[in-house]
């Protein structure tokens, strides 16, 4: 199977990291490439089939919470698209969405059940948390008491900026602030709760909000995938150390072992961590997706 990193459609065009996203005027079309990126770079080569299990998996979590929360979602089958969309289904089946075009809210939404990334790297420095002071003597890796919420900026190129929530009061205004954090720590929190009975610990993720005409804020992009979690084996956790995962934190560890400086362009992965990395999404949607 080919990896898909590119795509190209006769639409206005925004490309991330790994989503290409189209405007088709009152809608928008979200198409999940096999690009993978770590240290903000985009590998050279992708991971066949990766795209198709994070719609797969952001798909399962929007049907799981559309009761708690309204999302972008209009739907995932090509059938319902425009027309003008029907010639390109190559690039669509299985890896988009049809979604409906919000005012995006600047702010990464993240939720933290865990001391770990930068979250580990700032508790050493001032037993903090984006502002929050947490209890002393924790260890890397371990439970906090309750979730967090550490919201981030959203930067259009290189790393998201960790601020606290009276920057975000600043930034948005407290009502919303405030709107954002609730939804952000229920819906992470039903989430892990979900999760750890299924054999998967949701460590931390990041949630991304829009704004219809009306005001009503509801949930845009991926949720809850190993592209924008930290997702743990529970049967392996153990805190005081890095923990396994299922995320892209085997990329990192690969490059981490090679002579390169973090800046494009990137080396191509291996066909080793290539498969290893794919097995790893597979593994996390079917625990999480599976019926037993």
């Amino acid at each position: 199977m080919e990896a898909l990193l590119q795509t190209s459609l006769p639409f206005p065009k925004r490309q991330g990291k790994v989503r290409d996203v189209y405007d088709l005027g009152t809608e928008l079309l979200i198409i999940a490439t096999d690009r993978i990126s770590a240290f903000d770079c985009v590998m050279p080569n992708g991971i066949p089939g990766k795209g198709k299990i994070l719609t797969e998996l952001s798909l399962f979590w929007f049907r799981k919470f559309e009761r708690e929360i309204e999302n972008h979602l209009i739907s995932t089958d090509v059938k319902d698209y425009p027309k003008t969309l029907h010639p390109f289904i190559d690039q669509l089946i299985g890896r988009s969405m049809l979604v409906k075009k919000t005012r995006v809210i600047p702010i990464e939404c993240v939720a933290r059940g865990y001391l770990a990334g930068s979250g580990w790297k700032e508790y050493q420095q001032s037993q903090t948390v984006c502002g929050i002071k947490l209890p002393t003597g924790l260890k890397q890796c371990e439970k906090l008491p309750a979730a967090i919420f550490t919201p981030a900026t959203k930067e259009e190129s290189g790393h998201d900026v960790n601020i606290d929530y009276d920057q975000t009061v600043a930034l948005i205004g407290a009502g919303l602030a405030s709107d954002l954090r609730e939804k952000t720590l229920r819906i992470y929190t039903k989430a892990a709760e979900f999760a750890i009975d299924k054999g998967v610990i949701i460590a931390d993720t990041k949630f991304e909000f829009g704004q219809m005409p009306d005001g009503r804020v509801i949930l845009i992009d991926e949720i809850l995938t190993p592209d924008s979690s930290r997702f743990w084996p529970a049967d392996q956790y153990s805190p005081g150390r890095d923990q396994e995962s299922f995320d892209k934190q085997f990329v990192r560890n690969y490059l981490e072992t090679v002579a390169w400086d973090k800046t494009p362009p990137a080396p191509a992965l291996p066909n080793d961590v290539v498969e290893g990395t794919f097995r790893k999404y597979q593994e996390a949607y079917q625990l999480l997706s599976s019926s037993a």
